[in-house]
């Protein structure tokens, strides 16, 4: 009998059996540990619940509850506790009658006896399965959450990736990205025929040849097929070249490609399938039985393929599904295919774009001629930020022996209609320029056939010739102006407007234009220039002016480039239109050779991408030298040579030399349009060249980097 609190009715031993057997609580008496812990009663939940009595659980003979316990994955540890004779608890899936499997939470306790040792136990089983399965859920709910933002981080990663078509290497890091989901990836470009690929050439344009991998043979006529798309071929079984069939649009995909199948000659599949089985063993290892194959589609063709191995390999039971990860890798795959097409598509349609806007561009922009006897730099910068021209140009033509043409001109606008306007302009003077000579004929002339094209745009222009005389070695200007600003005479520290021979705008010209000479003599300079040097919205046009003239007072330099960059640094910083410029200074042999310390000690070129420009440049950088008083011309014009003869036989476009004065030794860059790094060789194998570079790197320290969509090429001259 165990005591009772007062006033309470005691209970008894009696009363606390029935309360146990009566429990709907699962409950069991067990012997002790060393015997097996045999089952020596339970209660009837107990049997309800296992369908099985104390007789059946002798049955089982010794550990017969561990029988039931489907789940247990911490019965060691349990069993150290019973060993020592401690309480245990925890929680196992059983077997319940009806076959289903419940969570309990087991309590096992020794009851006490007069010796202390554990010679029974009892035990509890609590269903916790609704618990379980809530926290499973919460569990699962947590794992599909954490998928979707590491999905949603694979995405935007790669998005990142395709945001730089130009890194070379950027579909094969994309591919390397998703073997986090999957064991292998990797990309496939089409282009008349599969190739596998690491990156986008996006400066390549496709060939336009089909998408087509190869001759695709189809079935036999009259010879039955074994199922959608197979062929019977020689009595062999063909599958059927469903790769195509995703190039070709006729299927959506993804598709799955046995790579142990015979497919038809020459198929897309058949090639795909080589190559996979080569490609994926070298860098897995393995040897795959398949692999599911996902469309990169652009907007009007499917651009290539991406390819995922899931894990299947030979001598492996066939996968049955598509991921064994599941769903969610397909759908991944699937938006990094879709938007790696559109990507691809985008960065080619601006490549093309951009391609034909650079011809155009080309065809337009102003080139300096090779002009005999006189020291001529020029100068363009377009202040449209879309484009690499606008509505001002220039031209300087060598018309005869002694007879140089040169015209200036500016059309309203800095737009792609200004400088559609300024193509055509430019066009007619150059015709007429040649033909002509005469700056009066040429000009009326122009104005006959403008007034019949219809040129959208106002327009004015300087044109003028200068002419040497042998016997005297002199040169004499003539020129006449369409609406334009003056042009400057510079002569021994004092500048003159030359504001002759003015008129009206082109095409506007009813009575025949005037024309004016200027006497030059030696070391005299010219300068032509368009509005925007000179134009801000700040001040009138006529204090700009008289700016100009000012500053060209005060210019020290004894070169047309030294006068071109003084210009440039004390009035150029900030152009709001665009600028074209155009110096020329008659030589003078008694003063060339002076240096001028205090001119700007930097220079710039823009040159076109033909041979003569090498020889340009080598006149640049020699006259610069004598300007600045350097040391080792005849180093410095090898070395400019070499990187300018890189850039006309690798480059394309126009090529920006710049030249400076790094008080450590001259630097000198060449700028052109392929982004392709130089490289010092050995050589050329059975041809001559090849050690341009070598040559620059015995003269001067010299790297490289990326500059707009091309590159820039530097060196620098090392004392001597």
């Amino acid at each position: 009998m165990s005591p009772s609190p007062a006033g309470l009715l005691p209970v008894s031993a009696d009363h606390l059996t029935a309360a146990l057997a009566a429990t709907g609580v699962p409950t069991f008496i067990t012997g002790e540990w060393s015997a097996g812990m045999p089952v020596l009663w339970v209660n009837a939940a107990f049997e309800r619940f296992t369908g099985m009595t104390v007789e059946d659980l002798a049955v089982l003979g010794p550990n017969a509850l561990l029988a039931l316990v489907d789940d247990d994955p911490e019965r060691e540890p349990a069993q150290v506790d019973l060993v020592a004779g401690r309480s245990m608890r925890r929680i196992v899936g059983m077997r319940a009658r009806d076959g289903r499997t419940s969570w309990l939470q087991i309590d096992v306790t020794p009851l006490p006896s007069d010796d202390g040792g554990a010679h029974h136990w009892v035990g509890m089983a609590t269903d916790v399965s609704e618990y379980v399965d809530r926290q499973a859920a919460q569990l699962a709910s947590l794992e599909v959450e954490r998928q979707q933002r590491a999905d949603l981080d694979l995405i935007a990663q790669t998005t990142e990736l395709l945001g730089d078509l130009e890194y070379p290497l950027a579909l094969r890091d994309i591919a390397d990205l998703l073997r986090s989901l999957v064991p292998w990836a990797s990309f496939y470009l089409n282009d008349d025929g599969l190739q596998h690929a690491d990156g986008v050439d996006v400066a390549s344009p496709p060939s336009g040849r089909g998408r087509r991998h190869a001759r695709y043979v189809p079935a036999p006529p009259g010879e039955p097929s074994t199922g959608p798309g197979d062929a019977v071929e020689g009595g062999e079984t063909l599958a059927g070249d469903h790769v195509q069939d995703l190039l070709d649009g006729l299927v959506d995909g993804p598709v799955r490609l046995d790579l142990g199948a015979t497919y038809p000659p020459f198929s897309a599949s058949g090639w795909l399938s080589r190559d996979l089985r080569h490609r994926v063993v070298e860098e897995t290892g393995a040897i795959p039985r398949s692999v599911v194959v996902h469309a990169v589609a652009g907007r009007r063709r499917v651009l290539g393929l991406v390819v995922t191995w899931h894990g299947d390999a030979q001598g492996e039971p066939p996968a049955t599904a598509p991921a064994p990860e599941g769903e969610h890798v397909v759908t991944v795959v699937e938006v990094v295919a879709r938007r790696a097409g559109t990507a691809i598509d985008n960065a080619r349609l601006y490549a093309r774009e951009h391609r034909l806007a650079e011809a155009l561009q080309r065809a337009m922009l102003p080139e300096q001629a090779d002009v005999t006897g006189l020291d001529v730099w020029t100068y363009y910068a377009p202040n449209a930020e879309h484009a690499q021209v606008g509505g001002d140009w220039y031209d300087l033509l060598q018309i005869a022996d002694g007879t140089v043409g040169l015209v200036i001109g500016d059309v309203v606008g800095h737009d792609v209609e200004a400088a559609a306007a300024m193509g055509q302009l430019r066009s007619v003077v150059r015709a007429y320029a040649y033909e002509l000579t005469h700056p009066a004929t040429v000009l009326d002339r122009v104005d006959q056939l403008v007034t019949g094209m219809r040129v959208p745009r106002p327009a004015s222009l300087v044109y003028a010739t200068l002419e040497h005389r042998v016997e005297d070695d002199t040169w004499a200007l003539d020129y006449t102006r369409a609406g334009h600003l003056p042009p400057l005479l510079l002569r021994e520290g004092t500048v003159r407007l030359l504001s002759g021979a003015g008129g009206p705008l082109v095409g506007f010209g009813a009575d025949p234009r005037a024309v004016s000479r200027e006497e030059l003599r030696r070391g005299d300079v010219l300068l032509f220039y368009t509005d925007g040097l000179i134009e801000r919205r700040d001040r009138s046009l006529k204090v700009g002016l008289d700016t100009l003239v000012d500053i060209s007072a005060r210019i020290t330099a004894r070169d047309s480039a030294g006068v071109g960059e003084e210009l440039l640094a004390r009035l150029a910083d900030a152009p709001e239109d665009d600028v074209a410029i155009v110096v020329v200074r008659v030589p003078d042999p008694a003063t060339d050779d002076q240096v001028t310390a205090l001119s700007p000690r930097s220079r710039r070129w823009l040159l076109p991408s033909e041979p003569a420009s090498i020889g340009r440049a080598r006149h640049a950088v020699l006259r610069t030298c004598q300007a600045w008083g350097l040391p080792d011309s005849a180093a410095a014009e090898l070395v400019v040579s070499e990187l300018v003869a890189n850039g006309v036989l690798h480059g394309w476009g126009n090529i920006a030399l710049r030249l400076y004065d790094t008080g450590e030794g001259l630097r000198i860059e060449v700028e052109d349009a392929n982004p392709a790094p130089p490289v010092a060789t050995d050589g050329h194998p059975n041809r001559l060249g090849g050690f341009g570079m070598q040559i620059v790197e015995r003269l001067a320290d010299w790297g490289w980097r990326p500059a707009g969509s091309g590159k820039l090429v530097w060196a620098r001259l090392r004392a001597t």
